[in-house]
């Protein structure tokens, strides 16, 4: 029997340690929208980009050989940057609003990864969830 405290369970300093993704995400989304809503054309930008960095980790790891993967990824960079055009299409109250639920989906997006472990590393999905739906709750209140 392992006395070691687990993770879930240790000190505090223990499970920061474990968390470390979370608390660097939770820094980004603080440093992001600290001074307020960044501009409605880098919020987009950066979801239609977002699907991209899985494109080049799944590429990285040799995920995308399943044609059924790189279909799904693919799909994904398509609804994202659909969403993002539709968000800079609609202006800045109502795109910002459309990109804060694209974010939320793409922090959908990131758990379902980080549940199967695959194409991009758990640590990555864990840190992009948290900046995801982070910032589209940060969006969402300061508006």
């Amino acid at each position: 029997m392992n006395s070691a405290p687990d993770n879930a369970t240790g000190t505090l300093p223990r499970r920061l340690v474990h968390r470390w993704p979370t608390v660097a995400a939770v820094a980004v989304v603080i440093a992001t929208f600290v001074d307020g809503v960044p501009p409605l054309a880098m919020l987009a930008g950066l979801l239609a980009i977002m699907p991209v960095c899985y494109l080049l980790f799944g590429a990285f790891r040799g995920e995308l050989r399943d044609l059924r993967i790189l279909a799904l990824q693919l799909a994904g960079l398509v609804g994202l940057a659909a969403v993002a055009a539709l968000a800079l299409a609609l202006g800045e109250t109502a795109g910002l609003h459309v990109v804060a639920a694209g974010w939320l989906a793409h922090g959908v997006w990131d758990i379902a990864h980080h549940r199967t472990g695959r194409v991009v590393p758990r640590a990555w999905s864990e840190w992009c969830a948290v900046v995801d739906v982070g910032g589209a709750l940060a969006i969402l209140a300061l508006l």
